[in-house]
C-alpha cells in the first residue's frame, strides 16, 4: 500500500492526492538525452547545461552545507559542536548532520516565539493542520521551556547516506529554508497562534 493519500473521486481512483496540484509527468525517449532545466539557485550553470558531465555525487558534510547556504546568500554562524544556525527576523534555522554516521540531513526551524503553556490545545490543533494540509516539513510542539513557554518546531530530515551533487544539496537547503520561513509566516497570519 502506498504511504501517499488518494484523491477520491478520481477516474482510476489511483491518482496520488496532490493538494490540488497537478501532476505533471514527462517522457523519457530511449536515446535521447533528456533536457535539465537551468538551476533556479544560483548554482552555477555548467551543472544543469545538457550534455555538460553529470555533476559530482559526494558525500554530505557540514563543510559542503556552509558552502552550499554561501550560494544561497543565507548568513550563519557555526556552533563548533557540527552546527550551523541560520537567523532571521522570527525565526532561526539549524542545519546539521545526525545518524550514526552523519548520513542524515536536518533543517530544524524554530520560531523566537513561543506559547504559553494555556494554550497548548490550541498550539496542538494549529500544529496539526500544518502538518494536514502542507508538504515538506513536519511541525511539533515542543517540551516546555525554563520559563514554561512551548516552542513550536518545523523540521525536515533528509538520509543522504548515498551523497549528493552540488545543485540538488543547494535545491534541498533553499528548499528547507523557504518552508521555515512560510511555517513561521503562516504560525503568524492564518495560523493565528503566534
Amino acid at each position: 500500500m502506498p504511504w501517499w493519500s488518494w484523491r477520491p473521486g478520481s477516474a482510476s481512483g489511483n491518482e496520488p492526492d496532490t493538494g490540488g496540484e497537478v501532476a505533471v509527468q514527462s517522457t523519457v525517449r530511449v536515446g535521447v538525452p533528456a533536457q535539465r532545466e537551468p538551476a533556479r539557485t544560483g548554482v552555477p550553470s555548467d551543472l544543469s547545461t545538457p550534455g555538460a558531465a553529470d555533476p559530482v555525487v559526494a558525500p554530505v558534510s557540514l563543510a559542503r552545507i556552509g558552502k552550499a547556504l554561501d550560494m544561497l546568500d543565507i548568513r550563519f554562524l557555526a556552533d563548533g559542536g557540527g552546527s550551523l544556525l541560520a537567523m532571521w527576523e522570527r525565526h532561526a534555522v539549524l542545519f546539521t548532520l545526525e545518524g550514526p554516521d552523519d548520513e542524515i540531513l536536518v533543517m530544524r526551524a524554530r520560531p523566537h516565539a513561543t506559547v504559553p503553556p494555556d494554550w497548548a490545545d490550541r498550539a496542538y490543533r494549529v500544529v496539526n493542520e500544518w502538518n494536514h494540509t502542507r508538504r515538506f516539513c513536519k511541525a511539533y510542539v515542543g517540551d516546555p521551556t525554563e520559563r514554561g513557554q512551548l516552542p513550536i518546531y518545523a523540521e525536515l530530515q533528509v538520509p543522504l547516506a548515498a551523497g549528493a551533487h552540488d545543485a540538488l544539496l543547494v535545491e534541498m537547503l533553499d528548499c528547507g529554508a523557504a518552508v521555515a520561513t512560510s511555517f513561521v509566516d503562516w504560525l503568524h497570519d492564518e495560523g493565528a497562534l503566534l
